[in-house]
């Protein structure tokens, strides 16, 4: 049975990767900051009750990642799945802009994944698949970028995609694949209800590159639909 680990499990894509993961048979670990109060995550707990393991985990605390890894006990991860992350302050524009807004982002959605990589690098290595996945976006591509605002979003997922198109160089000789992936526009808290994916649908197509990927892929920044995006 293979093994994922999946933050920000407990709502949206993160509740929906799980929900997929365990249907198909594989042991997921499930991370979020509450579990006690992630009814819908111990709701799929108690069907899925020899496969799904929760965690607490807050992804912007390095002891919470440290208490995890030795909870872990250098368990064999083969899809490490980075989907916990934030939007930050809607709509500010140039003239908006505040310091601490854009640190606070910056810390979820580009330093804590890359630190949970480090600390987990050694339950990825002994993983069969040894895969590292972060959620991204295509708001992220400076090349995509054709109507501008949304400064600290944007920059967070632009500096991520930059983080980890380094990590899949320096993770090269150890055949660890590194993925930036896009999931589209999703139905979720954060994309709104206008959105015209669903988070099944994001998700199947998630697995769907996910179950496909290979070495070759490693440092690729790819859509749901499997297309590849520019940077």
């Amino acid at each position: 049975m293979e093994t994922i680990l999946i933050t920000g499990a407990n709502r949206g894509l993160g509740l929906e990767a799980v929900r997929q993961y365990c249907v198909a048979g594989w042991r997921v670990i499930a991370c979020c900051r509450k579990p006690e109060k992630a009814e819908k995550l111990q709701a799929l707990k108690e069907h899925f009750n020899q496969q799904l393991v929760i965690f607490q985990l807050d992804v912007n605390i390095k002891a919470s990642q440290s208490a995890l890894s030795q909870k872990l006990n250098n368990q064999p991860i083969d899809v490490l799945l980075n989907i916990a992350g934030i939007w930050g302050p809607k709509n500010r524009k140039f003239g908006q802009l505040e310091t601490e807004d854009w640190l606070e982002t910056f810390r979820t959605n580009v330093v804590a994944p890359l630190l949970l990589s480090q600390t987990l690098i050694e339950n990825i290595r002994s993983g069969k698949r040894k895969i590292i996945a972060t959620i991204s976006s295509n708001m992220g591509s400076v090349t995509l970028n054709t109507e501008g605002g949304e400064y600290i979003y944007r920059s967070s997922k632009a500096a991520l995609n930059a983080a980890l198109k380094s990590l899949s160089i320096d993770l090269k000789p150890e055949k660890i694949t590194i993925i930036a992936l896009h999931p589209g526009w999703v139905k979720t808290d954060m994309g709104g209800e206008n959105a015209p994916l669903n988070v099944e649908e994001s998700i199947n197509g998630v697995r769907n590159i996910l179950e496909h990927v290979t070495f070759e892929d490693s440092g690729k920044f790819i859509a749901h639909d499997g297309q590849e995006l520019p940077w």
